[in-house]
């Protein structure tokens, strides 16, 4: 073949390159929320501040805070979302698990968190805290997050939203047990779910389906986790089942000691990736910041979220 006549795959690859650029023209009608976890410092504390105060403009449907195992965060967690809500003036969703806590003492929680202003919870069943301890619940406690929701609606009428596994979760016999239990959840009363962190678009689309064949129509949220530390991504995605794509390992590569570089690459991969959800319909995103904005901030901005007033600005 003469060497000037471009291949089939040069053609395709010039094509795909003068087409329109991914991110260009996107309305921006795309709905996003936030995760924190409570800081363990008052300078820690500062820091999150200062996410919280990049975030904010963007207007996000509900912001939420963690719960360390068995309640281990319960004061600083409390002590979060109450600041968010006061200062921030932002939707604000408190974590609650089962771990450790009899009835009495989550009814304790949740109502402490009604008179501080949350009127949203995203109750979770909770891991026992060391990796591989198999749940266990309390004897005076809540089963499950299925339990845990209804007696949350006993409490107060909670906005509540749940966790979904699109790559199931490591605990459940099978797909359809893990399915079955997430409709068990929003059956007794949670408004959404919202799912760990996957990393290729077709594990949402798939789950998607599975859930549409199982009669499940409330909304679900895909967890976005824009990779900013390699190993902790790791050792998370160990623990909870989802898998790291060979080709994503083999991007960050020789990045571990230039971190400027590993953040380009972060926000390139995590891009890409929301884009193709969008692609598919997804209008929701779910981010789990590890208290750190610029990685959601600029996946948001590509995304076409453009800042509005921020609750912070329009309270000074």
């Amino acid at each position: 073949m003469n060497s000037t006549n471009p291949t089939f795959d040069q053609l395709r690859e010039a094509r795909t390159a003068l087409d329109t650029p991914l991110f260009a023209g996107l309305p921006g009608d795309i709905r996003v929320s936030f995760e924190f976890f409570p800081p363990r410092t008052d300078a820690l504390m500062e820091q999150l501040w200062s996410v919280v105060e990049v975030l904010a403009p963007l207007d996000p449907a509900f912001v939420s805070v963690t719960y360390g195992a068995g309640g281990s965060t319960r004061d600083r967690t409390h002590g979060t979302v109450a600041r968010i809500i006061r200062e921030a003036r932002l939707p604000t969703a408190a974590h609650l698990t089962c771990v450790d806590a009899t009835k009495a003492e989550i009814r304790e929680v949740a109502e402490s968190y009604w008179e501080a202003g949350v009127r949203h919870i995203v109750a979770l069943r909770g891991d026992m805290g060391a990796p591989g301890v198999p749940f266990t619940p309390h004897p005076d406690g809540y089963a499950n997050a299925a339990d845990l929701v209804a007696g949350l609606k006993d409490i107060a009428p909670f906005e509540i939203s749940v966790a979904a596994y699109p790559e199931s979760h490591p605990d459940s016999p099978s797909r359809a047990a893990d399915i079955d239990n997430l409709k068990r959840k929003l059956d007794a009363g949670a408004t959404r779910a919202i799912t760990q962190f996957f990393f290729e678009p077709e594990t949402f689309f798939r789950f998607r389906d599975d859930l549409a064949a199982a009669g499940i129509d409330a909304p679900v949220l895909p967890g976005i986790l824009p990779v900013s530390n390699v190993a902790q991504t790791r050792k998370f995605a160990q623990a909870c089942g989802a898998a790291i794509p060979a080709w994503m390992d083999g991007l960050f590569e020789g990045l571990d000691t230039h971190p400027a570089s590993r953040q380009l690459v972060a926000a390139t991969i995590a891009a890409e990736f929301c884009r193709r959800l969008y692609a598919g319909g997804v209008r929701d995103f779910h981010f789990y910041t590890l208290n750190r904005a610029e990685l959601s901030y600029a996946i948001c901005h590509l995304l076409g979220r453009r800042p509005k007033a921020s609750p912070l600005e329009k309270a000074a």
